[in-house]
């Protein structure tokens, strides 16, 4: 399995305005723009983290996700969450020849949790041996910061805060997250049934 994420989030979709009145910055100063870029690579690393804790996709942008087998041969769980549209489904067989599967063979049951693609028929297309189904879909809360959950909104600016903060602190324990966003993010993690047979 390999999830891809085909499109980034624009530079101009992230708050990095908000960020300063977050950290306290000064403004008014004729430098107010210099550490911008940096600013915004906390805000990316802070999403990146929630985004992995949580499997949900907070700004709305592209992926791709490939598989050898399909999990149920009905329908199958898509990696993260919420789903707006599956937007291709290519089978492709070990020679490297690919079909492109209509659309009106699968449809997207949506999902806070577990948005999956299921088949209109009995079963989902066939994949060949040795080959692979790229399954094509746009996920994410929305295409602007205003679209993403409050306490979600909340707890990117405290763990790039965090981040900011803690940038020269080498003795921070890796991986570690501050517990106000460990409580903010809780609700939106996946809870993992089975083994983890209901995930993914």
């Amino acid at each position: 399995m390999m999830l891809v994420e085909q499109t980034t989030v624009p530079g101009a979709a992230l708050p990095v305005a908000e960020f300063k009145d977050h950290l306290r910055l000064g403004t008014g100063f004729a430098d107010d723009g210099v550490q911008d870029g940096v600013l915004e690579a906390y805000l990316r690393a802070a999403m990146a983290a929630i985004e992995a804790r949580t499997g949900k996709i907070l700004v709305s942008r592209a992926f791709t996700w490939t598989l050898t087998a399909w999990r149920d041969l009905a329908s199958q769980a898509l990696p993260v969450a919420p789903v707006s549209a599956i937007t291709s489904l290519t089978i492709t067989d070990r020679l490297g020849v690919d079909e492109l599967v209509d659309p009106s063979r699968y449809l997207l049951e949506q999902d806070m949790q577990r948005p999956k693609l299921v088949s209109t028929a009995i079963c989902l297309p066939a994949i060949p041996v040795g080959g692979t189904v790229v399954i094509g879909f746009d996920a994410g809360f929305g295409a602007a910061w205003s679209d993403i959950p409050a306490d979600l909104n909340h707890a990117v600016m405290l763990l790039a805060g965090h981040f900011y903060e803690h940038r020269h602190d080498t003795s921070t324990t890796e991986g570690a997250m501050p517990h106000g966003v460990d409580a903010l993010i809780q609700r939106y993690r996946t809870v993992r049934l089975f083994g983890g047979g209901g995930a993914f």
